[in-house]
């Protein structure tokens, strides 16, 4: 079994703040603030409510206290989590434990202490951990979460150690120094939850909303071929910058209004401006780990759960989120690190 370590990704904008409360509902999703219209683009058109608070999340994690369990006659893993209250798969990995999860009686398991949240029906990763007020990609690390990053009703989370023992009591400073949200956290954690053995939503074959509680099924596979997702100048290449910055993916720059066409084909994950950075924000999920993302859109031509296909046009390209002329951010991640676009996209003459 692999080992399990947080990864450390960059935290790119403070996301909403909840209500200091254990049983919020998230409000409707608000225009995205400007620091100043004349410098930084308008939010863009046609840009839905939030995609990821779909079910209100009731912080009420129990504690787990650390130690072993005798497996006795009849016990399954699925058994020890619930009588333990830790996590099932948690435990399987602490214990190097492989499918099919065959235990023996008299076998000690390692039971990991810590808080646990269980997964009820609709609550999205997202949603949880800005219930806790923590990381959610720390939460993906400690769980071992993987694509497709789909929670089951009844799924054991667990928390990070740093999460604070009561989020009633945090503040609204503290929670929006807790919590963020970047591409990383929308790709592993805007899938609501479902039920075992329920079945997922298949992708639209043409711009439908789908509903907000619905998890969506992504391409099984993926080839690796990307297109250039408009023509233009590369005003910013990836990688360091200097000074601590890094571009995770390549900024070009175009006209306003200019056709944004996906790199290739794939199903739209997210469509909206919740991460101030970067405006209008498009992610398509291609299969086999592939992602690319598309910023700085005025205009979102696509919603979630749309299929696309290469060279189709998903929006328009203007100067949202925080830049000072019309121009495309455009990323391409295999499973979740992003890579240098200019290693996957035919060369320019």
């Amino acid at each position: 079994m692999r080992h399990i370590a947080i990864l450390m990704l960059l935290s790119l904008v403070t996301a909403c703040i909840p209500p200091a409360r254990d049983d919020y509902i998230p409000p409707p999703a608000q225009p995205r603030l400007q620091a100043d219209p004349a410098v930084f683009g308008t939010a863009p058109e046609q840009a839905p409510p939030s995609t990821w608070q779909s079910s209100p999340v009731t912080a009420n994690a129990q504690i787990v206290e650390a130690g072993t369990y005798v497996v006795q006659p009849g016990d399954t893993l699925r058994g020890v989590a619930n009588k333990t209250g830790a996590g099932s798969q948690i435990i399987a990995v602490t214990n190097a434990l492989e499918e099919p999860y065959v235990i023996h009686p008299g076998q000690r398991l390692k039971i990991t202490g810590g808080r646990y949240h269980a997964v009820s029906s609709g609550e999205t990763g997202i949603a949880i951990a800005r219930a806790y007020g923590a990381p959610w990609r720390e939460v993906v690390a400690l769980n071992g979460l993987e694509e497709p990053y789909i929670l089951r009703v009844g799924q054991k989370l667990l928390l990070p150690a740093t999460t604070p023992g009561d989020p009633a009591r945090l503040s609204i400073e503290q929670r929006a120094a807790a919590f963020d949200l970047d591409i990383d956290d929308i790709v592993t954690g805007s899938q609501p939850a479902v039920a075992n053995g329920a079945t997922v939503s298949e992708p639209s074959e043409w711009r439908k909303t789908i509903a907000p509680n619905a998890t969506i099924v992504a391409p099984a596979s993926f080839s690796g071929r990307f297109l250039w997702p408009v023509n233009g100048t590369i005003l910013s290449g990836f990688g360091s910058k200097g000074g601590g910055k890094v571009n995770d993916g390549v900024n070009i720059g175009v006209p306003a209004g200019t056709p944004i066409r996906a790199s290739a084909d794939g199903v739209v994950a997210y469509s909206g401006d919740e991460i101030g950075v970067f405006g209008g924000l498009i992610l398509i999920t291609h299969g086999s780990g592939w992602v690319t993302a598309y910023g700085h859109a005025d205009k979102l031509s696509v919603t979630r759960g749309q299929k696309v296909k290469a060279g189709e046009v998903i929006g328009l390209a203007g100067d949202s989120g925080y830049v000072r002329e019309p121009q495309l951010h455009f990323e391409i991640r295999k499973n979740r690190t992003p890579v240098d676009p200019s290693n996957h996209l035919p060369k320019r003459g």
